[in-house]
């Protein structure tokens, strides 16, 4: 145990820094008390810089220490006495390849797997506008039959990335005190409802998208129930990722998955709900969205805010799949649990 802590601890001192701050405008700096912000992961603490600290929670996974965070639970009782989000969502994912069923050992969770965090150096390689990528790698990848979704043994689900193990630390970890029980980690900004919020990218499906995160390659999130489904009986819920909106890092309009490899910022991706909204769930089932050449040349392709108005964008025509097919879920899925809302 000893070695471990002294590995992470330096693995720490050389940890990714903090992220851009987006362009003023974007985002407040919100706190755990203060602001006009909503803090829905009410054991978070927000930081000016773009990052938030939380807890951190030990466990084991085949003989080797793991620490994790907790950002959602499905039981309304477990998210309050954790100070988490509360998704009854993630219950229908119960049985499914995307969770792990847990045990407890002396008051800890043993993990059946958990995630090799020095799998590669991370790379993405902008193609000629930026996205797709002319090559790219992701740098964590989970091992087989990992997923930050857990089973307790009385059948609560809840959303615990992995964040740190002998193999070293999650690419979102920006300081971590093994001593004192925190870990610091990059929020992101994005959309929701037509106001700004912050999460937290842990994992994807996808590895396109676990390179462009800069999270864990999860390929058992694929599994969790439904593609195309936002419903109540869904485990997944709507997100919006344009890949060809305007560019330049000091464009109000900005905004993509193109921007994103560009100009080093956050895609400014839209999110249907919120975790005050009975509908939330920290897996989002990733909607690739493309202007169409006509909005592009009408000058249309603004920044988009609020995922309902994409919807009337594309009942319009004005935004399709990137093939040019109707909007729809692309196959990916993304673990982001919101943290706060402006």
């Amino acid at each position: 145990m000893k070695t471990v802590a002294l590995a992470l601890a330096s693995l720490a001192a050389v940890a990714c820094g903090a992220p851009a701050v987006e362009p003023s405008g974007t985002t407040s700096a919100p706190s755990r008390t203060g602001g006009s912000r909503t803090l829905f992961v009410r054991s978070a603490v927000e930081h000016p810089d773009f990052t938030v600290t939380l807890p951190l929670h030990r466990g084991q996974s085949g003989g080797d220490t793991v620490w994790y965070v907790i950002f959602d639970s499905s039981s309304g009782a477990d998210a309050d006495a954790l100070g988490v989000n509360r998704s009854q969502k993630l219950e229908n994912a119960r049985g499914s390849g995307a969770v792990q069923k847990v045990s407890m050992a002396g008051g800890e969770v043993e993990f059946p797997a958990t995630v090799n965090f020095s799998y590669a150096a991370r790379s993405v390689v902008p193609g000629p506008t930026g996205f797709p990528p002319d090559a790219f790698q992701y740098s964590a990848r989970g091992q087989d039959g990992y997923s930050p979704l857990i089973e307790l043994p009385d059948g609560t689900i809840r959303n615990a990335p992995h964040v740190a193990n002998s193999t070293g630390l999650s690419p979102k970890v920006v300081s971590i005190d093994l001593a004192g029980g925190t870990v610091t980690l990059e929020e992101t900004p994005g959309f929701q409802g037509g106001k700004a919020v912050r999460y937290v990218s842990t994992d994807s499906s996808h590895p396109l998208a676990a390179a462009l995160e800069n999270v864990t390659f999860a390929p058992a999130l694929d599994a969790a129930p439904t593609l195309g489904d936002d419903g109540t009986d869904s485990s997944r819920t709507s997100l919006a990722a344009f890949v060809n909106g305007q560019t330049g890092a000091q464009n109000p309009q900005r905004q993509g998955l193109n921007s994103a490899v560009l100009d080093g910022l956050s895609p400014l991706n839209v999110l249907r709900w919120n975790p005050g909204q009975g509908r939330y769930s920290p897996l989002w089932d990733v909607h690739a969205a493309a202007w169409s050449a006509a909005a592009v040349a009408s000058g249309a392709n603004t920044r988009q805010t609020d995922f309902g108005d994409v919807l009337g964008l594309a009942s319009h025509g004005l935004v399709t799949s990137p093939d040019g097919s109707p909007f729809a879920a692309a196959g990916i899925v993304v673990n982001c649990p919101i943290v706060s809302q402006e």
